[in-house]
């Protein structure tokens, strides 16, 4: 049985972990059913989408690094994950508590440009 995030900062170590394993369904198992993942602007909307962005990004095969990741900022039900890559990037998501307790991405906003020094 795949493992679920009982808590919203388990869900980066779980990216890290089935991406590097080169784990799709996984991946997508991460994402509520309607979920919204952007690069910039939207690419994927729901699994099917999800699951094909996914499918070409780890058919490059590459390596993950793990992520410094920031606490949660959790209220109620919500919470809004952020880590920051070791390229400086940030990514940004909306997690919600399911019914079962466990948290799964409303929505992931990949590679943030991290700020200027001088900004």
């Amino acid at each position: 049985m795949t493992e679920k995030a009982q808590n919203p900062e388990d869900l980066a170590r779980l990216f890290i972990e089935r991406a590097n394993a080169g784990d799709v369904e996984g991946l997508v198992a991460l994402y509520e059913a309607d979920a919204v993942l952007a690069v910039g602007e939207p690419v994927a909307s729901g699994h099917e989408e999800i699951r094909a962005f996914y499918t070409r990004i780890l058919a490059k095969k590459r390596e993950f690094p793990p992520v410094d990741q920031m606490k949660p900022i959790v209220h109620g039900d919500l919470a809004m994950t952020t880590s920051r890559q070791p390229n400086g990037n940030i990514s940004t998501e909306i997690a919600r508590r399911q019914d079962d307790g466990s948290w799964l991405w409303k929505l992931d906003q990949l590679k943030i440009e991290p700020l200027k020094p001088d900004a």
